[in-house]
C-alpha cells in the first residue's frame, strides 16, 4: 500500500518514541544546559558520562542516541586525554549503527573528523555574542531564521564533512554547523547556554577572555543572556527537526 499525502502529513506529526539518550561531558562545566530539561519534558530519558572524571561511555546496544558536549581540549590531544581515543572508536561505531548524534563545539569536531573532515584552529578564536548567518537549506528547516546572534566558545574549527548540508557560517568561521543525513548535527556554536551556563564558563575557563578582536570581556557575555531564548528557539527546531 502507498503512502498518500495525507498519511504522510499524520506521520510527521505523531510524537516520536522516547530515546534513551547519553550526555557526553568533556568537562564539568560544559553540561547539556538548556538541552536537558527540553529533552526531558519530551519524554526521553537521559544519562551524563564524565570523561574527565573517569566515567566509562556505555555500549550502544543500551543507548538511542548520544548529546557530545564542549571542552577545552582539542581533538588531537590524544596523549594528555587518552579517553579521546576510545571516544572516537565509540563515535565511528555509532555511526556505523545509524544511532542519532548531536555535538556541540568540541562535540561537533569529533563529529566532523569521524565523518571525514578536517578540524584545525581557525584565524582568530571566537568567544562571546557574534552574528551567524543560516543557510538556504537550513532555513527550509522551520524556525531557522535567517541571521542569528549566537553565542561562541572556541578557537578549532572544522570543515564540512563529505556528503553533509552547510548550515551556517560567522565572520570567522566559514562552518559553524552541519547536517549528515538526518540523524547527526554538528554545531560549533554553542546555542544551549543558559544564564547559570555562562556564568559558569565565564568563571571556570577565564583565561581565555584575553583581548582579542572576537573575544568579548565576561561582563558584555554575561549582559547578551537575554539572547539565550532566542539560540534555544533555534536549537530545539534543530533537534525537532532530527527526530528528538
Amino acid at each position: 500500500m502507498s503512502i498518500t499525502p495525507a498519511m504522510q502529513r499524520l506521520l510527521t506529526t505523531l510524537p516520536m518514541p522516547p530515546m534513551r539518550i547519553e550526555v557526553v561531558q568533556h568537562i564539568d562545566f560544559e553540561g547539556a544546559a538548556a538541552i536537558a530539561p527540553w529533552l526531558i519534558e519530551r519524554g526521553h530519558t537521559l544519562s551524563t558520562t564524565l570523561l574527565t572524571a573517569g566515567d566509562p561511555l556505555p555500549d550502544w546496544r543500551d543507548r538511542d542516541a548520544a548529546i557530545l558536549m564542549g571542552g577545552p581540549m582539542n581533538v588531537d590531544q590524544t596523549a594528555e586525554y587518552p579517553w579521546l581515543l576510545t571516544e572516537k572508536q565509540w563515535l565511528k561505531t555509532a555511526i556505523a549503527a545509524n544511532k542519532t548524534l548531536v555535538g556541540i563545539c568540541l562535540g561537533a569536531q569529533l563529529l566532523a573528523q569521524a565523518l571525514g573532515a578536517t578540524v584545525a584552529p581557525g584565524p582568530e578564536p571566537e568567544i562571546g555574542w557574534f552574528p551567524i548567518q543560516f543557510s538556504a537549506q537550513a532555513q527550509a528547516i522551520a524556525g531557522i531564521p535567517p541571521e542569528l546572534m549566537a553565542f561562541h566558545w572556541h578557537g578549532d574549527q572544522f570543515s564540512l564533512p563529505p556528503a553533509a548540508i552547510p548550515l551556517a557560517q560567522s565572520a570567522v568561521c566559514p562552518q559553524q554547523g552541519f547536517l549528515w543525513g538526518d540523524r547527526i548535527l554538528g554545531l560549533q556554536c554553542h546555542l544551549e547556554m543558559t544564564p547559570d551556563a555562562l556564568a559558569t564558563i565565564t568563571q571556570a575557563a577565564a583565561a581565555d577572555l584575553r583581548p582579542a578582536p572576537f573575544i568579548q570581556p565576561a561582563d558584555q557575555i554575561l549582559a547578551g543572556s537575554d539572547r539565550c531564548p532566542s539560540n534555544h528557539a533555534v536549537l530545539f527546531a534543530l533537534l525537532t527537526h532530527l527526530g528528538f
